[in-house]
């Protein structure tokens, strides 16, 4: 499975390799156009609008989140994880995904903390990772959260605050890192920069217990927990959703592939 997990991207990412800036929002409109060729592709993000995205719980998209030079950037409110409120989880809206492998890109600002979430059940006054695994995206050298946890399983590409993305090949602060989730009848795999990092299985006794040991367990966060124990609903399948975490950070090239 982990080989495969790469080598079945191949078709999709060929074409995304765009710069922000420089023409950057160009180039990705049309590399979008190539990738639509294959009817098991959905892109979520072709550089030039935010078309099909949405707040969390929300009809419209935060004026926190905007284009910059071929990118979504959610830009920092400087409240931290208690955000803003022009600001908010993002989600592509206009579809559920239940097997799948997403692919994209993503950069912050030094000191940024964000993350990617997958399977989001949208459950009004409820936040939006109370329901949903989290790809995580942070700064590892500036940003405490680094140092919090368990052996690193809060670091980029971790599933947070569970398993640590082994090995850490990521990109300082400033530069492009390269991500992967594929979701396969249960299995799970993270990637960062071509090396796939977390592989866990949901709705089996190891995720339990895995729940149980995290910030996320019965005792510390019943509603989390038990939203995340049946982790995407009775369909297994969920919306995929960027997070606000009060700071700068850059996503690109954001395109799913379908795995049913």
């Amino acid at each position: 499975m982990k080989g495969l997990f790469y080598a079945t991207s191949m078709v999709a990412m060929a074409a995304v390799i765009t710069s922000c800036g420089n023409g950057g929002a160009k180039k990705a409109a049309a590399d979008s156009t190539a990738m639509a060729a294959d009817s098991n592709v959905v892109v979520l993000f072709d550089g030039t609008s935010l078309d099909g995205w949405r707040g969390y719980n929300k009809d419209t998209v935060p004026s926190a989140w905007t284009l910059e030079d071929g990118c979504i950037k959610i830009n920092g409110s400087g409240a931290g994880e208690a955000g803003a409120r022009n600001g908010g989880d993002l989600i592509f809206g206009a579809e559920k995904f239940g097997n799948f492998e997403l692919s994209f890109e993503w950069k912050v600002a030094k000191g940024s903390n964000s993350g990617v979430f997958y399977m989001i059940q949208e459950v009004p006054d409820t936040p939006s990772y109370y329901s949903a695994p989290e790809y995580q995206i942070l700064d590892n050298e500036n940003h405490p959260d680094a140092k919090l946890g368990v052996d690193g399983n809060r670091k980029s590409a971790s599933l947070y605050d569970m398993i640590p993305a082994v090995p850490q090949n990521q990109n300082p602060f400033g530069e492009w890192n390269k991500a992967k989730i594929m979701v396969y009848k249960g299995t799970v795999v993270h990637g960062q920069n071509d090396k796939n990092v977390v592989e866990y299985h949901l709705w089996t006794p190891e995720w339990q217990a895995m729940l149980d040991k995290s910030k996320f367990s019965k005792d510390k966060n019943e509603k989390a927990y038990n939203l995340l124990l049946n982790c995407g609903g009775d369909q297994k399948e969920g919306y995929i959703g960027l997070q606000d975490h009060g700071d700068d950070v850059w996503y690109r090239n954001i395109t799913v592939k379908k795995l049913d």
